[in-house]
């Protein structure tokens, strides 16, 4: 057993204090340049030259299917499910509805309502969306943030959408979105698009 007022143990102490200032200057540097890091957002401009070009109207017009996954902040995945997806569009209005099916036997629908609010930006609504979703498109890319109304064991919760779309071809479109709440993440909701032949 080492005594603590040893010769030996206080010179090894006194280096280690001498040390620890450097090695502490250097752990929150890196751990500032992390959190830096990860607050930075991606803009969506960063796609502009991907292709294929992503058009709204296009790819969500007719019949679409989808598979996902719900997975909590610890990435396991607690729920699976499929989606239909009917779409049209009136006079530049979008209207997609959403039949789903999860891996527990119970069902559900969403109804987005899109309009173009610009040259690449569009809004949304639906039943469950609390005011309205914004997004943006760039070159296969399309970014939109919303709060979504989250039923949960008997209580609705209201929760932030960080939701990216990404055209791969003219027919597969991969979707990730990350729910959060207060700045903390609770999980994610990666889903595959297959429009119909």
């Amino acid at each position: 057993m080492n005594d603590p007022n040893s010769p030996q143990t206080t010179a090894r102490t006194d280096r280690q204090a001498h040390a620890d200032p450097a090695r502490r200057r250097l752990l929150l540097g890196a751990a500032g340049s992390l959190a830096l890091a990860g607050c930075a957002a991606i803009e969506p401009s960063v796609y502009r030259a991907e292709q294929p070009v992503l058009d709204l109207e296009r790819y969500f017009d007719g019949t679409l299917d989808a598979w996902g996954v719900f997975q909590d902040r610890s990435g396991k995945v607690v729920r699976r499910f499929v989606v239909e997806m009917r779409c049209s569009w009136v006079g530049g209005v979008g209207t997609l509805d959403e039949s789903f099916r999860y891996s527990d036997g119970t069902t559900g629908k969403r109804v987005w309502t899109l309009r173009r609010t610009g040259p690449a930006g569009w809004s949304g609504t639906a039943d469950d969306v609390i005011g309205e979703a914004t997004g943006t498109v760039a070159g296969n890319a399309f970014h939109w943030r919303y709060v979504l109304a989250l039923p949960v064991d008997g209580r609705v919760w209201h929760v932030d959408m960080d939701d990216w779309m990404y055209l791969v071809d003219e027919r597969v479109m991969l979707n990730r979105a990350v729910m959060s709440k207060f700045g903390v993440r609770l999980g994610e909701v990666t889903l595959s698009f297959a429009r119909r032949s």
